[in-house]
């Protein structure tokens, strides 16, 4: 699934191609491709007809398009979902067609078609306006206004395996399996390590090296493992190729020459060094006292 550098490459490859252009076209292919939007997809072409498209926003994997009517195009990249601009090579994944006032044409393609078009009003939560959907979601470390410090107090308070935490889009948004692994890997820490048993210090450092490791990914046009994960003229990112943790079981670590281990973790897979990042010790039990 995209994580927040690939979702960044898409808006900001929007930004620059459709910003202050008319939508003078729309086709639904696929119902499913607008199941979010619950009034029905003959309301999201009407609605979308004539529309300038004014800004485009992002927080954390969300991403949308500001419209001239007020309100926001939500776009989910669920698995494998892409924003396209220009022609289209193989239609057969093409679930929502638009054209611009300038001729462009902007795609939604979805293999899988778990991602999705919805409109939504605007609303201002602490200061930033976003989607309605996207009102739970806490700011990204890469978003101007993160509060580093105020994600650490809240961390400090969590009884549970900090990547747990740090996939917890409503503690810290954007940082998925990939980076969550390369982030403990730059730390030395172990994502087993409980959150509340990490001193202040270490967790913001953990968050900074978040914030450099998708800086990075940026920078290389986010990780693509395989075609799904393209920016809007269809090209892959890089980054994979700089991945020190996940996906390298059984590599030496870059940094001591231990095998990278891979276990399984919440439906998904966490890959560490054994020796950077050893496991936490589990505390022995204790008899109880004798009468």
């Amino acid at each position: 699934m995209p994580e927040l550098p690939e979702v960044e490459v898409v808006r900001r490859g929007l930004a620059a191609h459709v910003v202050g252009r008319t939508i003078t076209a729309v086709r639904v292919n696929h119902p499913r491709a607008v199941r979010r939007h619950l009034e029905g997809p003959t309301d999201l072409t009407a609605r979308l007809l004539d529309n300038v498209i004014t800004g485009t926003g992002r927080r954390g994997k969300y991403l949308w398009l500001t419209l001239g009517s007020g309100e926001a195009l939500v776009v989910h990249l669920g698995m494998s979902g892409q924003m396209l601009l220009g022609e289209v090579a193989k239609t057969e994944h093409l679930r929502v067609a638009t054209l611009l006032d300038d001729g462009t044409a902007m795609s939604f393609v979805d293999q899988r078609t778990f991602g999705g078009w919805m409109l939504t009003d605007l609303v201002t939560v602490d200061g930033t306006e976003v989607p309605v959907p996207v009102t739970h979601v806490a700011r990204d470390p890469l978003d101007p206004r993160f509060d580093r410090a105020a994600v650490v107090k809240v961390l400090r308070r969590k009884h549970s395996e900090i990547k747990r935490q740090l996939l917890d889009q409503t503690v810290v948004s954007g940082i998925g399996n990939i980076y969550a692994d390369e982030s403990l890997w730059r730390a030395k820490v172990n994502g087993a390590r409980i959150a509340e048993t990490l001193s202040a210090s270490t967790l913001a450092a953990l968050l900074g090296h978040a914030t450099d490791v998708m800086t990075d990914a940026l920078g290389q046009g986010g990780t693509s493992f395989d075609s799904l994960y393209v920016n809007v003229n269809g090209e892959s990112g890089y980054f994979d190729r700089s991945l020190d943790a996940y996906g390298q079981e059984g590599l030496p670590c870059r940094r001591c020459g231990t095998a990278i281990v891979r276990e399984k973790f919440m439906n998904r897979s966490s890959y560490y060094c054994p020796k950077c990042q050893p496991k936490p010790r589990r505390s022995r039990p204790r008899l109880p006292p004798a009468n």
